[in-house]
């Protein structure tokens, strides 16, 4: 596994210091599976929030994912190939996921005619739940429903924490994972600056 080179990048280094202060925690606090993350540039780094970018070279193979939202619609990965992806990790009742899903509905609305395409996995709720939670948050883009099947969430498996929501991967064009935010986002500057570094890659 690649070794982490940290670089502090003032743009977002700044934005972070609201996350530090405020240090929110994920739903599951100290989960062992964040120690498999060793790849790439880590940008920051607290105990209760960890943002990287992950270099061209060394980022896996794409991740191929699926599966209904809570519509009813079906939602392939394949069909958001050549665009950026946001995949998001969450559940109704996760405090952080809550707090965060404003946020991140403002960094959607931000980058939607920019090549970007966004999608929730949720891994507990039904889809009721779900749809009650994007009415009360106002959250447009959909969310797979992976509570029965878990097969979105093992797709994720090898390369994400996904036990201990929110999480959120910045997928590339090719659908591999470019950069990550373990924790709630706690404002739409962090993620939208990964998202258009991500977008600035050649394609």
């Amino acid at each position: 596994m690649p070794s982490v080179s940290r670089r502090v990048r003032p743009v977002i280094a700044a934005a972070l210091a609201a996350v530090f202060a405020i240090g929110l925690s994920a739903c599951t606090a100290n989960d062992p599976a964040a120690d498999e993350f060793g790849k790439g540039d880590t940008v920051y780094s607290s105990n209760d929030v960890r943002v990287s970018e992950i270099k061209p070279a060394d980022r896996g193979a794409p991740i191929e994912f699926a599966g209904t939202t809570e519509n009813g619609t079906e939602f392939d990965s394949a069909d958001s190939l050549g665009d950026v992806t946001v995949v998001n990790f969450w559940y109704s009742s996760c405090g952080p996921c809550r707090l965060e899903a404003k946020d991140l509905e403002k960094v959607w609305q931000k980058h939607q005619d920019d090549g970007v395409a966004f999608v929730g996995i949720n891994i507990y709720d039904a889809a009721d739940t779900a749809k009650a939670f994007a009415d009360k948050f106002g959250v447009t883009y959909p969310s797979i429903m992976d509570a029965e099947s878990g097969k979105a969430k093992l797709a994720f498996a090898k390369v994400t924490p996904i036990q201990a929501p929110p999480v959120t991967l910045v997928l590339d064009r090719q659908g591999r994972v470019a950069a990550r935010i373990i924790g709630p986002i706690d404002g739409p500057s962090v993620l939208s600056t990964l998202i258009q570094d991500t977008l600035a890659e050649k394609a």
